[in-house]
């Protein structure tokens, strides 16, 4: 097993200025398999992509029987009154780990995870016991200064924010917490990640100072992708209209 420092370096000196895919899909889409997780991610690789995100410990063995670059393993589970669900506890960890994953992402916010684990505590089992590299997943500034300075992050993702209660006014990438953690944070790279919608978004995030950039819903989203082209037909604007006349109709649903 290569260690910690082995595989971080291999990840930098990969990473470093390229793109990494999300291959995923939601659940109940005809696109939730291994197999289909696993072409897209070797699409990515053959088209350039310096990495992928993956989900699930299934997804990231298939996907590593095809491709040959690094890996970012994630498990999303939800747990009842837990807001956390990105990889939320230290199994869920080494279960991806195990399934071939490079690196591991986690909910890299202070909120509360299920059986009373924490954050700082999961980072350091991740990189001691599993000898991998950890991306913590930040919503803010401090979030993000707080993993990378005092827990031991290996980099630092800008994913969550705009999907935290202090966070929901984002609308579209988040720049300027890109280049406020670049800058403070001269020693942990910085992923950019997050509603990165064009390659100018990708041009945008290098000019404030991203180590990498992910992108997941533009390029691989396809159950969203068709819906947003939907939306603009003349049939879509139809059953809206219908659905409106049936509301105002009925207003009680009766």
């Amino acid at each position: 097993m290569k260690s910690l420092e082995e595989r971080r370096a291999n990840v930098l000196a990969r990473w470093r200025g390229g793109l990494i895919v999300s291959c995923q899909a939601a659940a109940g889409s005809p696109l939730a398999r291994p197999e289909i997780i696993a072409a897209l991610a070797l699409t990515a690789e053959l088209n350039g992509a310096v990495g992928v995100r993956i989900d699930g410990p299934a997804n990231v063995a298939a996907v590593r029987r095809v491709i040959s670059i690094p890996i970012l393993g994630i498990e999303k589970v939800i747990y009842g009154g837990f807001d956390v669900y990105i990889t939320p506890t230290f199994a869920a960890a080494a279960r991806v780990v195990r399934s071939g994953a490079d690196l591991v992402a986690l909910d890299g916010t202070l909120r509360p995870r299920p059986q009373g684990e924490t954050l700082p505590k999961i980072i350091r089992r991740v990189r001691e016991e599993l000898q991998t590299p950890v991306v913590a997943d930040v919503a803010t500034e401090a979030e993000g200064l707080a993993a990378g300075e005092e827990y031991g992050a290996d980099f630092i993702s800008t994913t969550l924010s705009g999907y935290t209660a202090e966070t929901r006014d984002k609308s579209g990438p988040d720049f300027e917490l890109v280049e406020r953690l670049s800058k403070r944070l001269a020693h942990v790279p910085i992923i950019c990640e997050g509603r990165v919608r064009d390659p100018e978004d990708v041009r945008r995030a290098f000019d404030c100072g991203a180590f990498a950039v992910c992108v997941g819903t533009a390029i691989t989203g396809v159950d969203w992708l068709v819906r947003q082209y939907v939306a603009a037909t003349p049939v879509a604007k139809e059953r809206r209209e219908a659905a409106i006349a049936e509301r105002a109709a009925d207003p009680n649903g009766e």
